[in-house]
């Protein structure tokens, strides 16, 4: 692998201070990395007071009496300086309740909201419910209620100012949901949560109390969102609180390091780097056949094997690049990406320079990049229905699919969704390939496809009876939906050019790159 020898700098100076004035002038965040930024900018902030306080947190329980010990030992934190609202950016406070509204833990964090606030909480969610104006936001007076439902749990944010709502939103997701990347193999990335207690709900919750809150005070500092990757804080923050050494104070290097996201020392026999360029299909066509939605949504997941603190550097086809390098032309294919975001680990000003995605990466899996393509997309899998339906005898349907792909790529895991009349019975079906099953309680039938070549069509026929009376109101028809995987293709075209991999002891690593289409939200409309 070739050497890249580049700027090994990762200090970004998200606070200035006015030598005259000694005011503080607002973070500069880019839209891209608001939240990443935000931990940052609030980290820097704090610092040093900050390390200071996260060396009192590594204890075993939490204990009132020893929080007092660590207020009288800690130094006062100074008045705000006048300047920009900064606060503003912040949340109050954070409760965990249940399905009845009950708070099982809250953790205030500023104490300029009441915490009897929460009781007017549910009373509100409820009204708003009846009224059907259920809102994410609900206000009560002065106080706003920022909220998430999660299994059985109600996570809600308090706030008095105009929060900034998508990073406080964000943050509540962090801690408690996973990503699902639908298609015949789900992809999941645990939250920080499910790192100490598989399931989240209002059981675990309860036998995982004083976790929960040691949680809560590093994922979260006067109400600003901290370290929120959990192998950063499985590292001084155990599931058995005894095995702490509560004598040393030592703050994990993580933490303070400006590489707040990977730890030193790391050691592999062989080094590796995986790459996953996953790409999401979402279309709707209308009964006469039209495209009326079509966008890509895709992701690139890294898997990394490596020892030490290695620098990576990932080269894609991205057509600015291209532009700004003079390699555009007919011979070269170039993508034009949208919506791109990124993990905190990459330089954002480095790429807003050069388009180079420049990074020190986590150990082990994590999403590198988002990116969404508005484009017109040929159906990969086209459907054709024929649905008859015979007054008070019966109903035939007659669905053909085709694959629109290369013909030596294969598409793995279909799976058809044919809708059918609420009231049909007795099935019956003949397929060409695959096998068909009547699923009742979602009035659908599923036409499965283990594997499905490019260019090939193949035929399902279903029979269903219809009872001698009809119901009286008119049914509409659902849309017929396609799920699908297809390795080794991309729609988009879109290509990893290079990954050139250094670190100062100078070991040799291998990049392996895999490419995954599958079916978003993919649906084809019946006449």
């Amino acid at each position: 692998m070739d050497g890249w020898s580049g700027d090994s700098s990762h200090q970004h100076s998200w606070v200035q201070r006015e030598s005259e004035a000694g005011q503080r002038s607002p973070p500069k965040l880019r839209p891209a990395a608001v939240f990443a930024s935000a931990n940052r900018a609030a980290h820097l902030e704090a610092s040093p007071l900050r390390r200071t306080h996260l060396g009192s947190h590594l204890r075993a329980g939490a204990s009132a009496g020893r929080r007092k010990r660590r207020r009288r030992r800690l130094p006062a934190l100074p008045p705000r300086l006048p300047g920009p609202p900064a606060a503003t950016m912040s949340a109050s406070a954070v409760f965990i309740l249940d399905v009845k509204g009950k708070p099982l833990i809250s953790r205030n964090y500023k104490g300029d909201v009441a915490m009897s606030e929460i009781e007017n909480f549910m009373p509100l969610l409820m009204q708003r419910e009846e009224e059907g104006a259920l809102a994410p936001l609900l206000s009560h007076g002065r106080v706003h209620f920022l909220w998430i439902k999660h299994s059985n749990l109600y996570l809600v944010a308090t706030t008095l100012k105009n929060a900034n709502a998508s990073l406080v939103y964000s943050f509540l997701y962090k801690t408690v949901e996973g990503e699902d990347q639908r298609g015949p193999k789900r992809v999941y990335y645990s939250n920080v949560f499910s790192e100490y207690f598989k399931e989240l709900e209002e059981e675990s919750i309860r036998d995982n109390f004083v976790i929960v809150y040691e949680l809560l005070d590093e994922l979260m500092d006067f109400g600003f969102p901290q370290t929120t990757d959990s192998k950063i804080l499985q590292e001084y923050i155990t599931q058995q609180g005894n095995k702490l050494e509560t004598g040393k104070s030592r703050v994990p290097p993580t933490v303070t390091n400006a590489v707040s996201w990977r730890s030193e020392g790391i050691k592999y026999k062989k080094n590796e780097v995986f790459i996953d360029v996953i790409e999401s299909v979402n279309l709707l066509v209308n009964a006469n056949g039209s495209v009326l939605l079509s966008e890509i949504v895709g992701t690139i997941k890294l898997k990394v094997f490596l020892s030490g603190m290695p620098e990576l550097r990932l080269g894609l086809n991205d057509r600015v690049l291209f532009e700004l390098t003079g390699l555009s032309g007919s011979k070269n294919k170039s993508v034009e990406l949208e919506d791109v975001k990124f993990h905190q680990c990459v330089r954002l000003s480095r790429f807003d320079n050069d388009r180079t995605i420049s990074f020190i990466p986590p150990d082990g899996d994590f999403e590198l990049m988002s990116y969404r393509l508005s484009t017109q997309v040929k159906p990969l899998i086209w459907i054709e229905s024929v649905i008859e339906k015979f007054s008070h005898s019966r109903v035939e349907i007659m669905v053909k699919a085709k694959g629109q792909f290369k013909k030596q790529s294969v598409a793995n895991g279909v799976e058809i969704s044919v809708p059918v009349p609420s009231d049909a019975d007795s099935p019956r079906f003949k397929t060409s390939v695959g096998s068909a099953k009547y699923v009742p309680e979602k009035n659908v039938v599923i036409w499965s496809i283990k594997s499905f070549p490019g260019g090939k069509e193949y035929l399902m026929r279903a029979h269903f009876g219809l009872p001698s009376v009809e119901k009286e109101e008119v049914e509409g028809r659902p849309p017929i939906g396609v799920k699908f995987e297809i390795p080794y293709f991309t729609v988009s075209g879109i290509q990893v050019r290079y990954m050139k991999i250094i670190e100062k002891s100078g070991y040799q690593a291998l990049p392996w790159v895999r490419y995954i289409t599958q079916s978003g939200d993919y649906q084809l409309r019946t006449s």
